[in-house]
């Protein structure tokens, strides 16, 4: 069976052509979606009967479109007046890692109904997240384990401890995922995007994506240019390849330190609500305090500081957490725990969901790019990083590190190939078998002409791509302001809307009429405002606000 293997690899290395791996191998047929069929929603999707759902069949490895098949879940609500439906609108909010499955749903809300009249709202679990191609790299239990630590400048103990963490996690996804690993990336999030398109009847894309749904949908952008009719990216990740993703990472740091600034300041301006200090500092001082309080003497047994830091990092991504999160550190600090159980208690319910989306969000950025492996590297800008901005610095980088034990591209391929030894008994084995030892060598020799590939230089040619409209806050924390800048720079003719000094994290239909005018205007008439426009910032919450279940969503990472 080796010898097979290996003439494959040598008749492959003979055959190859002088530029690499091209032609045929590089640009392989494009599968052909079938239209979805839509019916009741499975139960476990927790959706109305209003809602139907569906399945969308996509090749695991776009490369053999006729090898192993997964399946994509798809829910969608019909346009509310038939007379001016436009088509699909297909929404990603982002992660990676996040589904839109409950986006039919939005429909029913105020901001949204105009639009709903013109477009089927269609939501989908990306593939890994959910019941599409589910992935996992770690048993919920032991992913959802509390209470966890969580420093700004930890001591050479815990950066050792969390190494060992970050090592074996990135052990898990190999072993749980096996050799379907590699597939769940950007590129092919792209390519199951214009699947969709295809499989509900649209010529042409009308898309909106938060976050990280701006990135992928920016490479299907790149791919795709002329199967685009209307797109929206909201709060945008900077696409530069040099940036995806560690560098992107870092550049976030610095961007969650100055909008945690600003939620000290606003804290400290309301002193006489919440008593936590009259400065940045003291309001500070009381969350260090709270903090080493927790680290000691966990509350109810379950809340850390690591639980803590995880329930006040939402007050980067939106303002309207920002009265709740006072209330529940005054109320800890003073003698009340209540609110603070309430709001960062772990869920038990959650551990799967949450396992999962963690899972998918490192297999694609992990995938997208090459990542440092030496720890030096990580320690040393990370300790840069965090000397200006302690708060999210070592948490982010926790987080990100089972990339440095990533497996690169070869090792991938090895551990498929050795999977498909494995199954090489089963009488219609040989032809997979001859398939995926062809696959190997193709990865190799693209390796060894033209090394590790990078991201995908995301951009079009003036005219390619129908005018798009970027929405971004200028103080964004989880997606800087510079990406959106970055971003219309890539992509000719596409205009910028600003929400000047705010930094909630996802700003179309949310609290801001004037962001809200442009989107709309956009989805429902094609109209693109000017090059630049600025919208003046949404107001500021006020002590004893509490957020509503549609600013729980928080789009992105």
């Amino acid at each position: 069976m080796y010898g097979t293997i290996g003439s494959l690899l040598v008749t492959a290395l003979a055959t190859a052509p002088a530029g690499g791996a091209t032609g045929a191998a590089a640009a392989p047929p494009a599968p052909v979606p079938h239209r979805i069929e839509f019916g009741r929603c499975a139960a476990v999707e927790h959706l109305p009967s209003t809602v139907e759902c569906g399945r969308l069949t996509v090749p695991l490895d776009y490369a053999r479109p006729d090898g192993k098949k997964i399946h994509l879940t798809v829910s969608r609500i019909r346009a509310t007046a038939r007379g001016e439906r436009q088509g699909a609108l297909v929404f990603n909010p982002g992660g990676p890692g996040a589904s839109s499955m409950e986006f039919p749903l939005y429909g029913g809300l105020p901001k949204w109904r105009k639009v709903a009249r013109a477009y089927d709202f269609v939501g989908y679990a990306p593939r890994g997240v959910g019941r599409s191609a589910p992935l996992s790299c770690q048993n919920p239990k032991e992913f959802a384990k509390a209470p966890t630590d969580s420093r700004m400048h930890p001591d050479a103990a815990f950066k050792r401890q969390k190494r060992a963490e970050a090592r074996e996690y990135a052990r898990g996804c190999v072993r749980r995922a096996g050799a379907d690993l590699p597939y769940y990336n950007s590129v092919n999030n792209a390519r199951d995007l214009d699947m969709l398109r295809a499989a509900l009847g649209e010529k042409k894309l009308t898309f909106m994506g938060a976050s990280y749904g701006t990135y992928f949908g920016a490479v299907y952008a790149t791919l795709f240019p002329g199967h685009v009719r209307r797109m929206i990216f909201d709060s945008v990740v900077n696409p530069a390849p040099r940036k995806i993703w560690y560098q992107n990472n870092l550049d976030q740091d610095v961007a969650f330190e100055r909008r945690w600034g600003d939620w000290l300041g606003w804290v400290a301006r309301h002193h006489a609500h919440y008593h936590l200090g009259t400065t940045k500092k003291a309001v500070q001082q009381a969350y260090n305090k709270a903090a080493g309080k927790l680290r000691r003497t966990p509350l109810n047994g379950k809340i850390g500081a690591g639980q803590l830091q995880s329930a006040f990092l939402k007050t980067g991504y939106n303002d309207a957490f920002w009265p709740m999160r006072a209330e529940a550190l005054a109320g800890y600090l003073h003698g009340n725990p209540k609110p603070l159980i309430a709001q960062a208690l772990p869920r038990d319910t959650g551990a799967a969901a949450d396992e999962n989306s963690n899972a998918v969000y490192t297999a694609v950025e992990c995938n997208d790019a090459p990542w440092p492996h030496d720890w030096r590297t990580w320690n040393r800008d990370n300790t840069e990083i965090a000397r200006i901005a302690p708060f999210e610095t070592w948490d982010n980088a926790w987080m990100n590190l089972p990339c440095a034990y990533w497996p690169d591209r070869p090792a991938s391929a090895a551990a498929e190939l050795d999977d498909a030894v494995r199954r090489a008994d089963h009488p219609a084995a040989g032809r997979d078998l001859a398939d995926v030892a062809g696959h190997v060598a193709r990865i190799r020799i693209d390796d060894v002409l033209h090394g590790r590939r990078g991201p995908l230089d995301v951009h079009t040619e003036p005219g390619a791509l129908p005018p798009v409209l970027l929405l971004a806050a200028e103080r964004d924390a989880a997606t800087p302001y510079r990406g959106a800048l970055e971003l219309q720079r890539r992509l000719p003719g596409s205009s910028l809307v600003t929400e000047n000094g705010a930094g909630t994290h996802g700003v179309a239909f949310n609290d801001n009429a004037c962001v809200t005018k442009y989107a709309e205007a956009y989805l429902l008439h094609g109209k693109i405002p000017a090059h630049k426009v600025y919208c003046a910032p949404r107001a500021e919450p006020l002590p004893g606000q509490q957020a509503t279940r549609a600013q729980h969503a928080l789009p992105g990472k």
